[in-house]
């Protein structure tokens, strides 16, 4: 079992201890769950009444925290300075387990050192399989596709031919990289399909979740930078760029040619239509539908989407819309009673 005591932890992550650095960390927990000899973490202040109620050697909380009945690392960002402990903790390093027979692998492919390829991988014609890559059961490489070091693809993930996977990606069960776009056009009342010719690029630091789908791009590139992360169940379209270091959760879906700039994340089911342009920074909410571009640097919400202020506004209309429709229709009824009035004694002179 690891140990670590207090004081090489709080140098670990930059934080300030308070207490005793001697005490010795065998593990790591949440508040509720913690142990003697555990660390814990507090990243809101809602959460304070809690700390001299949990049973952990240790908490990491912010830096306004000064004192409690236990020793304390503070960080800037506490939630931050727990998960480089938690892995330090259980973080495991990278052993090799080498080629298995069951695995096919092309006489033209390039294979780098220390790999690990489980049985049932398919590696296609002058494939790059860069150093230290594990590639899990069921693993399809098509043809001409590289995988950069480090990387690794888990269970029943399809790479298609041409695909470029770069370096420290880690692709999920059931992940589709350069299945063709969705591209048709009408012949009368045919669908006649366009060839997606063009392939997909990943750039380093990738993670893309289970069942998610990048397809390649009919002309050119679909491009997914830097330090992307991407959730379950997305769909990405061809010819869609995404900037790096923002993230996609859970069943959005980006039509093609979108381009989406750095650091932006788009919530749970947000929808965006194809050849727009969003913009760095920006945060779209929760099931939202992007239909224009989008400037930097703000927080959109609603279908369509607009400003998040301004979406607020609006949904705290619409509980009142019938009580306002009850209104307007009184107010209806007693202008054509005056109309009436008016129009009588008109008609009387």
């Amino acid at each position: 079992m690891m140990k670590r005591k207090l004081n090489e932890l709080a140098e670990y992550v930059g934080g300030t201890l308070v207490g005793d650095g001697e005490v010795e960390i065998s593990g790591v927990a949440s508040m509720d769950e913690a142990q003697p000899g555990e660390i814990t973490f507090i990243a809101s202040p809602r959460y304070l009444r809690k700390l001299n109620e949990t049973r952990a050697s240790a908490v990491i909380v912010s830096k306004e925290v000064t004192a409690a009945d236990k020793p304390l690392i503070c960080a800037a960002h506490p939630h931050l300075a727990f998960v480089k402990i938690l892995t330090l903790f259980f973080a495991k390093p990278y052993q090799p387990k080498g080629i298995d027979p069951n695995a096919w692998i092309s006489s033209t492919a390039q294979l780098g050192k220390d790999l690990t390829i489980y049985p049932h991988v398919y590696i296609g014609d002058r494939c790059r399989i860069e150093d230290r890559v594990t590639l899990y059961p069921g693993v399809a490489v098509g043809e001409d596709s590289v995988i950069g070091e480090d990387s690794v693809l888990h269970p029943n993930v399809s790479v298609y031919s041409g695909s470029v996977i770069g370096k420290r990606v880690i692709l999920h069960s059931g992940v589709v990289v350069g299945a063709d776009g969705f591209g048709f056009v009408k012949d009368g009342k045919k669908n006649v399909k366009i060839p997606q010719v063009g392939k997909v690029i990943i750039e380093d630091d990738v993670e893309v979740g289970a069942n998610s789908t990048i397809d390649r791009a009919a002309l050119g590139e679909t491009i997914i930078r830097r330090g992307v992360k991407i959730d379950n169940l997305v769909q990405v379209a061809h010819n869609v760029e995404i900037g790096e270091d923002s993230i996609i959760v859970a069943q959005v879906g980006i039509a093609g040619s979108t381009k989406i700039g750095k650091n932006v994340i788009l919530a749970g089911q947000v929808g965006v239509v194809g050849h727009i342009e969003i913009g760095d920074n920006v945060q779209v909410g929760a099931q939202s539908g992007v239909g224009q571009n989008l400037p930097p640097d703000q927080a959109f919400s609603g279908s369509p989407a607009m400003p998040h202020r301004e979406w607020l506004r609006t949904v705290m209309t619409f509980p009142k819309l019938p009580e306002m429709r009850r209104t307007l229709v009184d107010i209806e009824g007693r202008l054509k009673k005056i109309e009436e009035a008016i129009s009588l004694k008109e008609k009387e002179k």
